[in-house]
């Protein structure tokens, strides 16, 4: 079954798993979410979800806004709504979806806006290098130097330069869930996400299928490979 819900994000630690062995995990404080809209194919053309989170006042609400929710039948109005590629089937307007959706194992994508950092040069917006300080470099040590080529005589598109950094949606792939606190509507997943304390975060079932390896993975089919498993002449077979 597909998941998917909206929550904040609270911060990483770290988790010590049954090894002993520490694994970095970013604590996400999601839902609990209710679901405001669903889209149909007999009606939309599509089918899809759409989630409220984050409990408002009315009055910091658009009139828009507001009505879409009250057209829902909601009683607590939320601050922000986004769609999900999930089966409408599975759910009604109103039901309320928490932490409990997901369990340990799970593996997530997770989208957010990533921290902005305002206007900045190549030099930290893209890695460059600054040139050296002696021999008339004069005030030009983190410029980004000549790009246009004598032909065609101009700057191709997309070559780095300086520009607004940061502050831009951004999804990581394929997080494993290490922890759910039902209790506490905490999902802790291995690794880094985009955004600062705080940000609003989409967690949903993550689009990449990882193969399990069976009890034959690593060893080759070629005939010419399986060749030097047998003969004990080759070096490849006596290094085994």
């Amino acid at each position: 079954m597909e998941k998917a819900i909206i929550g904040k994000k609270v911060g990483m630690t770290q988790i010590f798993n049954e090894a002993g062995h520490a694994v970095p995990v970013t604590v996400i404080q999601v839902g609990p979410c209710t679901v405001v809209q669903k889209k149909t194919k007999e009606k939309d053309g599509y089918e899809a979800v759409q989630l409220g989170f984050d409990a408002v006042p009315e009055r910091k609400l658009t009139k828009a806004e507001a009505g879409h929710q009250k057209k829902a039948g909601m009683t607590e109005f939320v601050r922000v709504l986004k769609e999900f590629d999930l089966d409408a089937s599975k759910f009604e307007v109103g039901d309320t979806i928490t932490a409990e959706m997901f369990a340990a194992g799970d593996r997530v994508d997770v989208t957010g806006i990533s921290k902005g950092h305002g206007y900045q040069g190549v030099v930290k917006r893209h890695g460059a290098k600054i040139k050296r300080m002696t021999h008339g470099g004069g005030p030009v040590h983190r410029h980004a130097g000549s790009m246009g080529p004598i032909d065609p005589a101009h700057i191709f598109k997309g070559r780095d330069g300086a520009g607004q950094m940061g502050n831009e949606q951004v999804t990581v792939l394929n997080l494993d869930v290490i922890k759910v606190d039902a209790e506490l509507g905490i999902v802790a997943v291995r690794g880094a996400i985009p955004g600062p304390k705080g940000g609003v975060v989409s967690v949903r079932s993550s689009v990449i299928n990882v193969k399990e390896k069976g009890a034959s993975a690593g060893i080759s089919n070629n005939p010419q490979k399986a060749s030097a498993r047998v003969n004990p002449q080759k070096a490849s077979a006596r290094n085994m």
